[in-house]
């Protein structure tokens, strides 16, 4: 598990590609890797890695299988990249974030980067069907960073934007800072969130059966959506 707080920057000392795998060598912040030992856990950029060598006190070699690389944006690191990291939490760790898995659950695009006084906006696009699951104060997890959602948006195709605002310590101690318009990032949605919205759709999918399509086009009248009943801020429905 992890708490959300990235510890420390660390970049891409060399790669390999090896049948099925792709090792990347990791150059972390001192004192980042004290105590770090072969089967240890890391995020990286919000992904849970396993430590398969040690190099020295301050570096280590990672192996991620196809299957990571397909889902995430790993596959687009190179020499000289740079990532979030964390290591795992320990028992009685104070949670500062939110628990994470380093289960990354799907890819995002910065749609557009503001720069108020004091602080960094990035405005992140959402493919359907993920923006169920992003609500306006609630946690969400970017690049394996614990951050409040500032502001949502959902469109009535399921896909939609949320917007995060970052504090001159967050960008400090992270990669946004790098981040431009078209990149991807990694994004976890928060656990509770989940469960709570799939628990209601499956409820109203059990109770509703056969009354569904009529429900849903009653809500298209309104310019809702099903997702919206499953908000746990969802309004009622409007009156006759």
């Amino acid at each position: 598990m992890f708490t959300g707080i990235v510890q420390g920057i660390a970049s891409v000392a060399a790669l390999a590609d090896r049948p099925g795998l792709r090792s990347f060598t990791l150059a972390f912040p001192a004192g980042f890797a004290e105590g770090l030992a072969i089967g240890a856990s890391v995020a990286v950029d919000g992904v849970c890695l396993t430590v398969t060598a040690l190099h020295g006190s301050d570096a280590a070699r990672f192996d991620v299988m196809q299957q990571s690389l397909a889902l995430t944006t790993l596959a687009g690191l190179a020499a000289g990249s740079r990532v979030n990291v964390e290591r795992a939490a320990r028992d009685g760790a104070e949670i500062g974030g939110h628990p994470l898995s380093g289960h990354i659950d799907f890819t995002a695009r910065v749609a557009e980067v503001r720069r108020p006084e004091n602080n960094c906006v990035l405005r992140i696009a959402v493919a359907a069907p993920w923006m169920r699951y992003v609500f306006a104060k609630g946690y969400i997890a970017v690049n394996g960073a614990s951050l409040t959602v500032a502001q949502a948006q959902r469109e009535r195709d399921g896909s939609g934007w949320f917007e995060v605002w970052l504090i001159p310590e967050t960008l400090r101690m992270t990669t946004f800072s790098d981040k431009a318009e078209g990149e991807l990032l990694n994004v976890e949605i928060e656990r509770q969130t989940q469960v709570f919205v799939d628990t209601v759709r499956d409820a109203i999918d059990e109770r509703l059966g056969p009354l569904l399509p009529a429900l849903e086009a009653l809500l298209r009248q309104q310019g809702l959506t099903l997702d919206d009943l499953a908000r746990p801020t969802a309004l009622p429905l409007p009156g006759p």
